[in-house]
């Protein structure tokens, strides 16, 4: 008899489940174990540890459809809470049944009663001893292991508390982003790849692009550039191939798949988290550019037009965003898109304190490695070329102690010895613009 399954898809740790009423068959256990299923005893379902369109097909195959979880994450939790628990309680009474069978083997040696050597009851009384060290051993086992279960079920239920906290949940919504953005980048990349080859016409072009690069990543893979240096395949045959795989990769059915349910991930995410408030604040194309990055776009250009913004991008922008290469939309219909897809436009910095050139015998700034202390910087005088040539890891600024101005630094290049033993100066530069000392820095002195 054919058994009838029962797939659910829980978004709270995006994973399958497969419910069967009987024991399966060979064959449908096999595909079941193929596209990375597992038998969870004591829940008695089939689990998967994360969502891949191929384990929705499975389901939707034996299943028919896929239903929402039965159970809540926090369910789940409190079930195996629950049975780790009972776990606990039947290891707790087998170290009491051992203490008690060891307390009452002992009974033969009450009072100190020693082992005679040599006599006849000398083989039982080592016996006996033999079972009550076991006895022992046993109950001292379990007991440690009574522990370990009840810090197993507190630490499931810790576990499901930590996953709903708004804090972890904002990780987890910018760890979806970036894995939006890895899967927005493989479609970037085919969209480059499809306009390059489609403009490559000659022999030489082709040879030439079968080993190039664009933005770090390979036009075309090793072993297919290999075939063609080895005369396996024409050129217009290998251009026709390129072509024909950025064209499966720009319109892979799959990977279309993985960004809807990524999207949908998101929007699952943000919506517990709360509601995103729209952006109020005046628009820009630097705003923009970062919201289109952000949601994959490649190298995204904004810029203001009559109608509100345009944005453009080298190859066509992330669906959820534009379908072209290029959109022009108002300034509340911008607003309203961010909003739709939860994007929060981050808050202004506030600007650093700026960096003055101004002569002073030394400068005073707070300690980075004790607070509370302040650490005093020699100045001295170098000419801009001559503080270019000191490592970038050798040099810096530092905030004055008042905090309304900072100063160069560098270790010191005209010490002797090795540069890890040289020490920290100020550094004006003699070449640059010398600005006025600051007000604080003068009362700073006159107190002195």
């Amino acid at each position: 008899m054919t058994a009838t399954f029962t797939a659910t898809y829980s978004p709270e740790d995006n994973k399958l489940r497969l419910y069967a009423d009987r024991r399966l068959d060979a064959e449908t256990y096999a595909r079941i174990k193929d596209v990375g299923f597992k038998w969870a005893p004591k829940q008695e379902l089939f689990v998967a540890p994360r969502w891949t369109p191929d384990r929705e097909d499975l389901c939707v195959e034996l299943a028919g459809e896929i239903e929402p979880e039965f159970t809540t994450l926090a369910e789940r939790a409190e079930a195996k809470a629950e049975r780790l628990d009972a776990l606990a309680d039947k290891r707790q009474a087998q170290s009491s049944a051992f203490l008690r069978a060891a307390d009452d083997l002992s009974q033969a040696f009450h009072m100190g009663q020693p082992i005679l050597v040599g006599h006849h009851s000398e083989r039982k009384a080592r016996k006996t001893q033999e079972r009550m060290h076991n006895a022992m051993d046993k109950s001292v086992k379990a007991a440690k292991s009574v522990q370990y279960w009840q810090w197993k079920a507190a630490g499931v239920e810790s576990f499901a508390n930590m996953k709903s906290s708004p804090r972890v949940r904002a990780n987890r919504i910018k760890t979806l982003l970036a894995e939006l953005r890895d899967l927005q980048r493989s479609v970037n990349h085919a969209q480059v790849c499809l306009s390059v080859w489609e403009r490559a016409e000659t022999e030489d072009q082709i040879r030439k692009l079968s080993r190039a690069h664009v933005n770090g990543n390979a036009l075309v893979s090793w072993e297919r550039a290999k075939e063609l240096e080895d005369g396996e395949i024409s050129p217009q045959d290998f251009r026709t191939r390129c072509i024909e795989s950025a064209k499966r990769s720009i319109n892979s059915p799959k990977r279309r798949r993985w960004i809807d349910h990524t999207l949908n991930r998101l929007a699952y995410e943000r919506d517990l988290l709360g509601a995103v408030a729209r952006y109020e604040g005046e628009l820009s194309p630097v705003i923009l550019q970062a919201f289109a990055r952000e949601h994959g776009a490649m190298k995204p250009t904004a810029k203001a037009v009559p109608e509100g913004f345009s944005l453009e991008s080298a190859v066509p922008l992330p669906l959820h965003i534009a379908s072209e290469k290029a959109v022009t939309r108002s300034a509340d219909e911008w607003r309203d898109l961010m909003q739709s897809v939860g994007y929060t436009v981050p808050e202004k910095k506030d600007a650093k304190p700026p960096i003055l050139n101004f002569r002073a015998g030394e400068l005073v700034a707070p300690n980075r490695f004790h607070a509370g202390e302040t650490q005093t910087f020699r100045q001295i005088e170098l000419t801009k070329a001559e503080y270019a040539k000191v490592w970038v890891d050798q040099r810096g600024t530092r905030t004055s102690v008042c905090g309304t101005y900072r100063f160069k630094i560098c270790l010191d290049p005209t010490a002797p010895g090795a540069y890890f033993s040289r020490p920290w100066v100020a550094v004006f530069l003699t070449d640059s613009k010398e600005h006025p000392a600051p007000e604080s820095f003068t009362a700073q002195a006159n107190a002195a």
